[in-house]
This record gives C-alpha cells, sequence and structure tokens, in this order.
C-alpha cells in the first residue's frame, strides 16, 4: 500500500486561535501559574533540605515528588508562553523531548507516590520494622529507582518512534505527547505497541501495590486511635495527591483517545492541560498546610527574612537621619 510520506521540518501544534489581546492574558495568568507552581514546590524543598530534622523517609520522597513538579513544568510552560507571543509551531526534535519529558514526569509522579504509599504502609502497619526496612541505603535505591525506571520507559517508548515516515505535521494539541506524534506515522511502528504495553502493565503492578497499601491502612486504623491520627497527619495529603493525579491523568488519557472534537476549543485546551495545572500546585499546598513540621519550618524561615528585612529598613532610615 502506497503512503503519502513527506520530510516534516515543523510540527504545527494547535489550540490557541485567540486574539493578540486575548493570547496577552492568557500569557500574564499562566506566567503568573507557573510562578506559583515554582515557589511552591520550591518552598517545600528548601524547608526539607534545610531542616535536618527532615530527612526522613516521608519528607526525602516528597522532596523527589516537588523536584519532579518542577521537572514537568518546565517541559511545558517556557514553551507555552513564548507560544502565547508568537508562532505554534515545533520542531521535530523539540517535540520528542517535550514529549519524553512531559510522559517521564507523569511516569515519575506516579512512581514516586506509590513509594510513599509503601512509606505510609510500613510506618503505620509495621510500625516495628519501619527503621530497620527504611534504612538510609534502601531509601537511596527506591529513589533512584523512582527516576530511573520512568525514565527509561519513556526513553524505550519516544525512541521507538524515530525514524519513522510521517504522512502529516499537525498535532492537534496544545503541547507534544508521543500519542499524536503516533497519529501522524505512515505506518505505526510494532515496537511502540510492546513497549507501551510493558509500561502499562508495570504501572498497574503499581497501582495494585497503592490498592493493597490503602486497603492495609484502612484496616490499621479501624482498630487503633494512635494510627488514626497518624493518618490523617500524612496519610491525608498523599490520598488528595494520589487523587489529584489519577483524576487528571485519567481524565486526559481517556480524552486524548476517545474525546470529541466537536467540543469548543476552550475546553479541549482545558482537558489537555488540567494534569500540568492543579497536581503540581495542589502537592506542596496540601503537603505545606497539612504536615506541621513543613508549615512550621517556613513560618520559620518567612518570620527570619521579615525581620532581617525589617532591621535592614531601620539601619537604612537611622543612617539617612545621621547623613542629613
Amino acid at each position: 500500500m502506497m503512503v503519502n510520506a513527506s520530510v516534516v521540518t515543523v510540527f504545527t501544534l494547535s489550540g490557541l486561535n485567540y486574539s493578540l489581546e486575548i493570547r496577552i492574558s492568557l500569557f500574564f495568568l499562566s506566567l503568573l501559574w507557573y510562578l506559583m507552581i515554582l515557589t511552591g514546590n520550591a518552598a517545600l524543598i528548601i524547608a526539607i533540605v534545610m531542616d535536618k530534622n527532615l530527612h526522613n523517609p516521608m519528607y526525602i520522597f516528597l522532596c523527589n515528588l516537588c523536584i519532579n513538579g518542577l521537572y514537568g513544568a518546565f517541559g511545558f510552560y517556557p514553551k507555552f508562553l513564548l507560544d502565547l507571543l508568537s508562532s505554534h509551531v515545533i520542531t521535530p526534535a523539540g517535540c520528542m523531548l517535550q514529549g519524553f519529558v512531559l510522559h517521564a514526569s507523569l511516569c515519575s509522579d506516579y512512581t514516586i507516590l506509590a513509594l510513599m504509599a509503601m512509606d505510609r504502609y510500613v510506618a503505620i502497619c509495621q510500625p516495628l520494622y519501619y527503621h530497620s526496612f527504611m534504612t538510609k541505603k534502601r531509601v537511596t535505591i527506591l529513589v533512584f529507582l523512582s527516576w530511573l525506571i520512568p525514565h527509561y520507559s519513556m526513553l524505550m517508548n519516544s525512541g521507538s518512534l524515530l525514524g519513522s515516515e510521517l504522512c502529516g505535521s499537525h498535532i492537534d494539541r496544545l503541547y507534544c505527547v508521543n500519542f499524536m506524534i503516533l497519529k501522524l506515522t505512515c505506518v505505526a511502528p510494532k515496537s511502540y505497541g510492546a513497549i507501551a504495553y510493558v509500561n502499562i502493565g508495570f504501572y498497574i503492578l503499581l497501582f495494585v501495590c497503592i490498592l493493597f497499601s490503602y486497603v492495609s491502612l484502612v484496616k490499621s486504623i479501624s482498630s487503633s486511635q494512635a494510627n488514626w491520627a497518624m493518618f490523617t497527619q500524612t496519610c491525608l495529603p498523599h490520598f488528595i495527591s494520589l487523587l489529584t493525579f489519577a483524576a487528571s491523568a485519567l481524565l486526559d488519557l481517556l480524552y486524548m483517545r476517545f474525546g470529541s472534537q466537536h467540543l469548543p476549543n476552550e475546553l479541549n485546551n482545558f482537558v489537555s492541560m488540567e494534569y500540568l495545572l492543579f497536581p503540581p500546585l495542589i502537592n506542596p499546598l496540601v503537603y505545606g498546610i497539612q504536615l506541621t513540621k513543613i508549615r512550621k519550618r517556613i513560618l520559620h524561615f518567612v518570620h527570619i527574612n521579615w525581620k532581617k528585612a525589617k532591621v535592614e529598613v531601620s539601619t537604612l532610615h537611622i543612617h539617612d537621619e545621621h547623613s542629613t
């Protein structure tokens, strides 16, 4: 069968068919949202790194979750902000890179959340074995794997598309994802499907582990008031983050494959962006508010810097008075 393959030097992205005034307004709103994501995640990372009392597995996993939030945001927002002020195009190499970063960040989020569920299971359901199981060496290995496995699996996934002949150059989305690139290929590579099924199998296994952890946690807290207090303090923010991630990722996945093209452009854009909007901001908010140690550390940091600023202003004022 003949295919109309062509040499593609640039992909065009869709979704920003607005007037210049609307695009400028969207630029400032998106920039504000991006800065909020950067500030919220950076605040938690700094608080955890600076306070030695927070150097335990739960907070180390949380720190990595926030780092991944920054990583994923960096893969989307700078390019999106640029697109709002210029032409909405991207090179094939840039498209592959963006797709890889966004996929890897999404999978890393899931992997780290699974580690956090396992950590809470051991801490609450097997407290006597917690410190012997969650050693520094084992935590280091788990963190390393939580980054390595998603990036390796997505590298294989993205790599399977390299060299494929393309029969189109228009991506019906605000940004690049592998599935949209796959739709442009003249003949879908067989390796892509095989790798995708392996990846899906692995993340289904992680889902089973998370489900087992929470079933065990619910059984444990029903018989102990102390376990209930620990659950509400440390597991509740994780549960909120997990639900936010699952709802956002599942909605985007289903919509990308089964969504209607007849829906309004604004709704299409929102659904395609919501997993890049909410989880990176909600994670630092719920953990910063719920976890007392982090909240106190951040407030202490803000209080110290506020006092320093007042002292500097007072010193400058006194110096000006002496000068006059």
